[in-house]
């Protein structure tokens, strides 16, 4: 899976998130308040999520960030160990899938504040990445090459 990048939203990726806009805490753009229709109770909600959610996602990150850097020089060993290789692999792939599913369910509580017509402007918006998340994220279209 994918890193978050550009355009996508998360509190585990890149620091963006402390600037309103569509790389952040988009619901605290004023033009994006506009032009979705985002009230103040639904910014508040929203905030309140991001907050909830965010030491998770970065936690999480972290690990994953650690479990990798910890098969790298299993990988460039002159002597590579096949089973310790392959049960770092299983950790990384564990910590991904973690931090997936933990970033799903904060994109999720995101989307259930949002009204089925903003949601629509949401996507409008970001045309090609499937609303917030991009594609393969909650309401958008599947992984390119899966």
């Amino acid at each position: 899976m994918g890193r978050m990048g550009g355009g996508e939203m998360g509190p585990a990726r890149g620091g963006r998130d402390r600037q309103p806009g569509p790389g952040g805490r988009w619901w605290n753009s004023p033009e994006m308040v506009q032009k979705i229709g985002i009230n103040s109770e639904q910014q508040k909600k929203m905030d309140d999520i991001f907050q909830a959610n965010r030491l998770k996602l970065v936690d999480l990150n972290a690990t994953l960030q650690k479990d990798e850097m910890i098969l790298e020089p299993l990988m460039s060993s002159d002597a590579p160990e096949e089973t310790k290789i392959l049960a770092q692999i299983d950790k990384v792939a564990q910590g991904r899938a973690e931090l997936e599913k933990a970033n799903a369910r904060f994109l999720l509580g995101i989307r259930r504040v949002l009204t089925p017509e903003q949601w629509k402007k949401l996507q409008a918006e970001r045309p090609g990445q499937g609303g917030p998340r991009g594609p393969g994220g909650p309401g958008g279209p599947p992984p390119r090459g899966r």
